[in-house]
């Protein structure tokens, strides 16, 4: 007799969504920003950097739990090179992943870059605003990159007043990514290192109640992803990246205004790669009017309803 065919069901383990290397996983969107790092750190061994990552903050909504899914991750953090030290305040927490971005500027290191997050409440970047400041002059590694995570309380659910981070980010010169899903927190957040690291900016990652405490499912496979930066870019003499010693506070903003801004919008239209590939060009252009990108769902049916 014919016996009907079942498909075996795939061995599943909740660890997954940290551990699994192909196919897809369920998580929440605080659970990506752990898995970030760990599919950066592969990526990177993938094109055979030996990266480490380092992560600090402070805790407040909606990015409370963060914190405590790292320490939970512990295992796969260590395995990946990422070390998670919390910020005794959002201050200092930045202070210190600005530190990471000095590697190569000193003889001896032990690795290629390290690649940071800083993460905070929408206060948090509000008090941060010097660090970030001058953090995000000086500029980030080659091999490192910095991404910001903000977490937007619109609704003041833990904070006095509600808060938007995307204006004061823009008042230091970070452009800012904007996940709509928790397959947006991976995919943008390592367009956002990408970024960091060929403008020599920090980059800023929202992180709102509606996105970071959600669930989904998302895609991991590495094949699905594919980042290129432009090659037609003119850099200035030294590049982008951080350097030292460092010239007058005068060269830094004219660095930061002249090179490093243009140099982020021009890795804007390069997202097509995700999943808009069919997008016109000239649909690509208008992208480099804004600071702020939201998920490709977000600006292709945006802008499409105004016409291409």
């Amino acid at each position: 007799m014919n016996a009907p065919a079942v498909p075996a069901l795939r061995n599943v383990s909740l660890d997954d969504r940290y551990d699994a290397t192909d196919g897809l996983v369920y998580l929440t969107g605080t659970q990506a920003l752990v898995r970030l790092p760990l599919m950066q750190r592969r990526r990177d061994a993938a094109a055979g950097l030996n990266t480490a990552g380092y992560i600090s903050g402070y805790r407040g909504s909606p990015v409370g739990g963060y914190d405590q899914a790292l320490w939970k991750a512990k295992r796969q953090l260590d395995a990946h090179q990422v070390r998670f030290v919390p910020g005794l305040n959002e201050d200092l927490a930045a202070t210190a992943i600005w530190g990471t971005q000095q590697l190569n500027a000193f003889p001896g290191a032990k690795y290629d870059g390290v690649f940071g997050i800083w993460y905070g409440k929408g206060p948090g970047v509000d008090r941060s605003g010097d660090a970030l400041r001058h953090a995000n002059q000086a500029g980030s590694s080659k091999h490192g990159g910095v991404l910001a995570v903000a977490g937007d309380d619109h609704g003041a659910k833990s904070s006095t007043m509600a808060a938007q981070t995307d204006f004061i980010f823009q008042a230091v010169g970070m452009p800012v990514l904007a996940p709509a899903t928790v397959q947006d927190y991976l995919d943008l957040g390592l367009h956002g290192f990408a970024m960091s690291r060929f403008s020599g900016l920090w980059v800023g990652l929202k992180a709102v109640t509606d996105t970071i405490e959600a669930a989904g499912v998302a895609d991991v496979s590495p094949q699905r992803l594919r980042i290129e930066l432009p090659a037609d870019f003119a850099m200035p003499a030294g590049g982008l990246n951080l350097r030292w010693p460092e010239g007058s506070f005068l060269q830094l903003e004219e660095r930061l205004a002249r090179w490093k801004l243009p140099a982020a919008l021009a890795v804007v239209p390069i997202f097509s790669s995700v999943a808009i590939a069919s997008v016109s060009s000239a649909l690509r252009a208008r992208l480099r009017s804004s600071f702020t990108v939201s998920s490709s769902n977000d600006w292709i049916s945006s802008i499409s309803l105004i016409g291409t």
